[in-house]
Parts: structure tokens; C-alpha cells; sequence
């Protein structure tokens, strides 16, 4: 090989390193369905979940897709909304409405992961199956009303 095959291949693969960088960063893209009764009435809750996932390394618009879904306090909307979540596609869906929202969410999948960050009964709501349930998808985090 010639020294000048040599350099022209060279270079060819240092320019195109950058681009299998990044088509390597595009495929790790997360899409996260927030689906909420009503956004406004909490948006603390919503500003410390995004600051959450700010602190894990997922960055809106960088390697995370927020699809948002709100229905504004009418829990009748909730099942539609749910169903537009599933239909996008995302890889998990945040209920942030509290039971309802994550019964819609439970109702509208059965194969994506559903996260709900509180209900005073989730098995009793139907938001979660029973413990015995090791098949389950949906997955609540307790809270404590510790003063």
C-alpha cells in the first residue's frame, strides 16, 4: 500500500469516528410518558422529578423525550391520554396523577413498566397487583407523611 492509499484511509476513519459516535448516543434516547391528572396543581412534584433525572444524567432534549400528557383534572380523559402514551411508544410511563392516572396507565398496557410515585393503597386502588404478583409491571414508590 502506497503511502498516499494509506493516508486518504486514515483520515477516513478518523472523519467518520465522530459520526459512529454519535449515531451510538442517538440509540440511547430515552422516551418517558408523563401522564398526569392535573400538572398544575403539583408542579414542585413535577420540577423535582425532571431534577431527578437531571442528577441520574438524563437530560431533556439530550438523550431523554419527555411526552407529556395532562388531563387537566378531568380523570374521564386520563384512559385516552394513556392510550396516546402507548401508542407513541415510550419506554416507560410515569403516572403523576396519583391512583387514577395509574390505573389509566395499567389499563391501557400490559407490557410497559408504569411508575407512580404515590397512592395511599395501590393494591386496594388496582394500580398494582397483589405482592404475590412477581409478574407485575407496575411499580409505586412509598411515601411517608413523617413531619
Amino acid at each position: 500500500m502506497n503511502r498516499r492509499a494509506f493516508l486518504t484511509a486514515l483520515s477516513g476513519r478518523l472523519l467518520a469516528a465522530p459520526l459512529a459516535a454519535e449515531a451510538q448516543q442517538a440509540a440511547k434516547i430515552a422516551r418517558i410518558g408523563y401522564l398526569a391528572l392535573n400538572r398544575a396543581a403539583g408542579p414542585h412534584r413535577h420540577e423535582a422529578f425532571l431534577q431527578g433525572l437531571r442528577d441520574l444524567g438524563y437530560v431533556e432534549g439530550r438523550n431523554l423525550v419527555m411526552e407529556y400528557r395532562d388531563a387537566e383534572g378531568k380523570s374521564e380523559r386520563l384512559p385516552a391520554l394513556a392510550a396516546e402514551l402507548v401508542a407513541l411508544k415510550v419506554d416507560v410511563i410515569v403516572a403523576g396523577g396519583g391512583a387514577q392516572a395509574a390505573v389509566a396507565a395499567k389499563q391501557a398496557t400490559r407490557t410497559l413498566p408504569i411508575v407512580f410515585a404515590s397512592t395511599a393503597d395501590a393494591v386496594g386502588s388496582g394500580s398494582s397487583p397483589a405482592l404475590r404478583d412477581r409478574a407485575a409491571i407496575s411499580r409505586g414508590c412509598p411515601s411517608s407523611s413523617r413531619s
